[in-house]
């Protein structure tokens, strides 16, 4: 029979290791989780008004859209 000593230090030892590598886990996650934070706030913070060539192009294909309507209605231009 052996010692239970043995079986107690190897207990331990286990539940040593298992709580450092459940520490890292969740030191990573927080880490990650602070990552997103951070892209999101810049994200947010990175919110420029549209250039005068982006409104321009939304306006033509806003004009598209409608004569395209127009035409699927039957209605002549």
């Amino acid at each position: 029979m052996q010692d239970p000593y043995l079986y107690i230090t190897m207990a331990a030892a286990g539940l040593v290791g298992l709580s450092i590598v459940a520490a890292a886990a969740l030191r990573g996650w927080n880490g990650w989780l602070e990552l997103k934070r951070a892209e999101l706030t810049r994200r947010s913070d990175d919110a420029t008004p549209p250039s005068t060539a982006t409104r321009i192009e939304v306006a033509d294909l806003k004009e598209r859209i409608r004569k395209l309507e127009a035409i699927a209605a039957g209605v002549d231009l």
